[in-house]
């Protein structure tokens, strides 16, 4: 009887192990299943995180040398950055509409001015198909801006959220990191705690290096397009600045553009345009972006570029506009959280 109720029990704790790991499996691949479907939702909360750790670093900043509270300075800190932002593209805007009809009607003359030359210097066969394309391309594109730039203001809601939420996140950050806190087990805090602390440094010391290299980036590209004598260089130069963001990609998209208004001038200034952005963004990944990963954390330069092509295949242009100061938490916190704290493996985390 007793061998009888031994196996019995076995199998009862066999079963119930069983029961046990296939709950968990279901529960795990539940919370994974919510958090692909809230993706969009959790990626405009980290936005205003990032946000607003930008705030509160400005914030203690003009603390630091006005006489006035939190409350103003965040004040100051959020009319100095939203007036930036909102200020170039409205500058940029009024310029490239007033431009549009103009390059409509001059690019494909420019195009072609340009394969003369080429077939002046033996080069017309070679790139004949490829120019003419990319005049029936570049045509087509422009017709259809309006649909797009619709499209794009369909985001000021969510732009406005983040905004307001970043604003409410910076006026009192310390209330959002205790109730956090609250709900990790007592015997996670203290690495909760740090890894917290981890997170903020690096999105604190990315900020700092990405706006030296934001302003020197608009600096540059402001001065070499207003020598080129291309239209709105002003307003490129601060785009080019905020794109920045962007690892790899940023002066890219900055450049399109700067090289349609370029257009509008003459095909030598486009192709100038060109030769100006490759050598920004030859000093910005040479030099610029090391300076930004002393700054912050020293992540590899491959992973950042997967980073941004996987963030953009999963969560679309707000993934490749985040996909910096994201790979920089995920980077930090599993140093911290599964190197440090599950492996046992001494490793140095970065502004310990």
């Amino acid at each position: 009887m007793e061998e009888i109720s031994g196996r019995a029990s076995a199998r009862y704790w066999t079963v119930s192990r069983i029961l046990a790991t296939a709950l968990a499996i279901i529960a795990i691949a539940g919370v994974a299943m919510l958090i692909v479907r809230m993706s969009s939702f959790l990626l405009l909360v980290f936005a205003a995180v990032v946000l607003a750790v930008v705030f509160d670093a400005i914030t203690r900043a003009l603390c630091s040398v006005l006489p006035v509270g939190r409350g103003p300075s965040l004040g100051i800190a959020v009319v100095l950055l939203l007036g930036t932002f909102f200020g170039a593209l409205f500058l940029f805007g009024a310029q490239l509409t007033n431009e549009f009809d103009t390059i409509r009607q001059s690019l494909p003359g420019a195009v072609d001015r340009l394969q003369a030359a080429l077939d002046q210097m033996g080069l017309g066969e070679a790139v004949n198909g490829a120019l003419e394309q990319g005049k029936k391309s570049m045509s087509g594109v422009i017709s259809s801006v309006g649909p797009y730039m619709l499209a794009v203001g369909n985001g000021l809601t969510n732009l406005v959220l983040v905004i307001f939420a970043a604003i409410f996140l910076a006026a009192d950050p310390d209330v959002y990191r205790r109730g956090f806190l609250h709900l990790v087990p007592e015997n996670a805090i203290d690495v909760a705690e740090a890894s917290l602390s981890d997170a903020w440094r690096g999105l604190n010391g990315w900020m700092k290096g990405q706006a030296v290299s934001s302003v020197v980036v608009a600096a540059l590209t402001w001065a070499g397009l207003a020598v080129l004598g291309v239209p709105s260089a002003g307003g490129l130069g601060v785009i080019a600045g905020l794109l920045d963001v962007i690892p790899m990609i940023g002066p890219v998209i900055a450049g399109v553009p700067a090289v349609l208004l370029a257009f509008t001038h003459s095909p030598m200034t486009a192709l100038w345009t060109i030769v100006l952005f490759l050598l920004v963004q030859q000093l910005q990944g040479n030099f610029l972006q090391p300076m930004i990963q002393k700054q912050a954390v020293d992540v590899p330069p491959a992973l950042l570029l997967f980073s941004v092509l996987a963030a953009g295949m999963l969560f679309g242009p707000l993934g490749v506009l985040l996909a910096a100061p994201l790979t920089i938490v995920v980077f930090v916190l599993t140093k911290r959280i599964y190197v440090r704290s599950l492996l046992g493996k001494d490793v140095k985390i970065d502004g310990e």
